[in-house]
């Protein structure tokens, strides 16, 4: 079996080392493809069994197997091209997140997978599949919930932002005409993973959104800096004749108070986590006899693949036609499109809809 990484950067080595986690890793050939000489040496001093290529079509040129996978490691501005030539090359794609810069690239890469019978992935299940995630499942499927009907998901942190407290020298973050966006584009591919991986909603209504770009006295001047730093949503999300709504709400820079939430509340009880670093417990509350109890449950993540892993190897078992989380194809188009339809709904005023994307 062949991976391919385009790009040979800091992510790169993040999903090398996931590809050694493999069980059969002493079966798989590594490749990666970077235009900087000087990055290429450094991966492959840390990975002597890489073969490197300057040139990704180049590497891409020879005959495809059928499981071979390409995994895009490059800035978003470049996913779709990338993942277009590979997909055009036979090869199944896993993309780094943001999957691309719009809708329209979307629907062509959707396609051009259809046509080629591939799989198209994005890095976004990094944070689906842990413990505290299923436990939510456990409780929503055995209704201990009882009618779920609101949701709320908010993540505000004071300084966070990529190319300026976050990889500075990354400047190209800040630029939308690189990254696609801010706080949306960077978090949110993971927040709607997430949230959309436990609703699996049939369709998503964004009915008012608004983005802000705060302020500081080290905002840079002499770069690009054109992308949102705090969003928020109203949402409705529709899901087996069933409508929820979901308070949503990201920032990687506000002068407001930091913090999280994150509840899904029925008409039988409430359940809070964290879906990513700051706590593993579930916290479940509920009545009896007319007072509110809660119960605690610590559920880490004591598995040697962790979060930074998921993408290779969830994406690997579903190439290979194993049971697998990993989200492709028609689902990964779903999820992006709700990034799209947050967008539009803050820059028009008006609401956005999001439809199923029905299997060819």
């Amino acid at each position: 079996m062949n991976f391919y990484l385009i790009g040979a950067g800091v992510i790169a080595r993040s999903h090398a080392e996931a590809i050694r986690k493999l069980d059969n890793a002493d079966e798989v050939t590594l490749i990666v493809a970077d235009t900087n000489p000087q990055v290429l040496r450094d991966f492959q001093a840390l990975y002597p069994e890489a073969e490197t290529f300057l040139d990704a079509q180049e590497m891409l040129a020879g005959e495809a197997q059928d499981d071979d996978i390409v995994v895009i490691c490059a800035p978003p501005f470049t996913h779709f091209s990338l993942s277009k030539m590979a997909l055009e090359s036979g090869r199944h794609v896993l993309c780094e997140k943001p999957l691309v810069m719009n809708e329209e690239e979307a629907d062509e890469l959707l396609e051009i997978a259809r046509r080629n019978n591939r799989q198209l992935g994005c890095c976004s299940v990094r944070f689906i599949g842990l413990p505290k995630l299923d436990e939510i499942k456990r409780l929503l499927e055995t209704n201990q919930l009882g009618d779920i009907y609101k949701v709320t998901f908010i993540h505000r942190g004071q300084r966070g932002r990529p190319g300026v407290e976050y990889q500075p020298e990354s400047k190209w973050f800040l630029d939308r005409s690189k990254s696609g966006g801010g706080i949306v584009m960077d978090w949110g591919p993971y927040d709607f993973t997430v949230i959309n991986d436990i609703l699996k909603p049939t369709s998503v209504e964004v009915t008012a959104a608004w983005t802000s770009k705060p302020q500081t006295e080290v905002d840079p001047v002499d770069t690009v800096y054109d992308v949102e730093g705090h969003v928020g949503a109203m949402l409705k999300y529709h899901a087996e004749g069933k409508s929820i709504w979901v308070h949503y709400e990201r920032a990687h820079c506000t002068h407001g108070k930091p913090y999280h939430l994150v509840e899904i509340e029925g008409t039988k009880g409430a359940v809070e986590w964290s879906p990513y670093f700051e706590s593993d417990k579930v916290i479940f509350r509920t009545d009896k006899n007319g007072e509110v109890v809660t119960e605690e449950v610590e559920l880490a993540n004591t598995n040697a693949i962790d979060y930074m892993d998921h993408p290779i190897h969830y994406f690997y078992r579903k190439v290979k036609g194993e049971p697998s989380p990993a989200l492709t194809n028609e689902q990964a188009i779903f999820n992006f499109k709700c990034l799209q339809a947050l967008y539009k709904a803050a820059e028009t005023g008006a609401g956005a809809v999001v439809e199923e994307v029905v299997s060819a």
